[in-house]
């Protein structure tokens, strides 16, 4: 099931590209809209996320699963975070294409302990 949830604790269950679009379009500054697939049968997290900067500059990152699977990208066009949306909703293939992804799984997994560490 897919579940679109914005910074008020709105939260949509199997939202239409209209409603995904009118939800992105409403984002204020500083406010987000992640869109969920929620699957008992799939381990892990899978959502996409978008953080709105203002000016038409969006921060945009999406997770696969597990902590390591985590990516960012900044856009400056409210059409092509809806495209990127919509085309993650849809699972096309080619929805990452057009956007420089960086990882940041680092960010959310824990670092190995090193032998002798007094800190560990």
């Amino acid at each position: 099931m897919m579940i679109a949830t914005d910074s008020r604790g709105h939260a949509v269950k199997g939202p239409s590209e209209q409603v995904i679009g009118t939800m992105l379009a409403d984002l204020d500054q500083g406010d987000h809209l992640i869109l969920e697939r929620q699957d008992e049968s799939r381990e892990g997290d899978w959502y996409i996320q978008v953080l709105s900067g203002g000016d038409d500059t969006y921060q945009l990152e999406y997770r696969d699963g597990v902590p390591a699977e985590h990516y960012q990208t900044q856009a400056e066009s409210q059409e092509q975070v809806l495209q990127g949306l919509l085309g993650w909703v849809a699972g096309k293939p080619d929805w990452r294409d057009g956007f420089a992804w960086t990882s940041i799984g680092h960010w959310f997994t824990p670092a190995p302990e090193k032998e002798g560490d007094p800190t560990a």
